[in-house]
């Protein structure tokens, strides 16, 4: 408990001290970047194809249970010859069903692509912008407090990286 308290109070007196030479500064991306109408129409447009894709994907996971339904209730009256064409069948559909998903919403998927290609560069222009403001008035860290506390930029000359990698003997 003691060391906790010790902890706290030694970053309290940190944020302080930096903050009082005028180092420390906060942004809000997320304000600036709603505040941008191209921004605000690419986001809108990324979220209404994303619905049309969602929309089509459950249609068609409402066809493969449907199709699963059928085949349970039809399983007992239905030739191993017409069990295995159902059943391959269903599985088809499933498969596609999952790779439709997949190619839409996962990882560098087309959603991620039209994030990349609308959104993307007018994120780039918001950090440079703070970067440059940082520069002109001197602040060597920038705080982004629009999703919880993440440091967006800090000034290169503040990182001693490789100096605690020398005192380690790493470099």
């Amino acid at each position: 408990m003691r060391y906790m308290k010790t902890i706290i109070a030694t970053l309290l007196l940190v944020n302080i001290g930096l903050a009082s030479f005028g180092q420390i500064a906060f942004v809000d991306s997320k304000y600036i970047l709603n505040k941008m109408p191209d921004y605000r129409d690419s986001l809108a447009k990324i979220n209404q194809t994303a619905k049309i894709w969602q929309k089509e994907i459950e249609d068609k996971q409402a066809i493969v249970e449907k199709m699963t339904l059928d085949f349970n209730r039809d399983e007992v009256m239905l030739t191993d010859d017409a069990k295995k064409n159902r059943t391959d069948a269903l599985n088809q559909h499933q498969k596609e069903v999952r790779e439709l998903q997949r190619a839409r919403f996962g990882f560098e998927g087309e959603l991620f692509k039209m994030r990349q290609a609308l959104l993307k560069p007018m994120e780039d222009s918001v950090m440079n912008a703070i970067q440059k403001t940082a520069n002109r008035l001197s602040y060597a860290t920038v705080l982004d407090k629009s999703e919880g506390i993440t440091v967006i930029y800090t000034n290169p000359r503040l990182d001693i990286t490789n100096e605690v990698m020398k005192d380690m003997g790493i470099l």
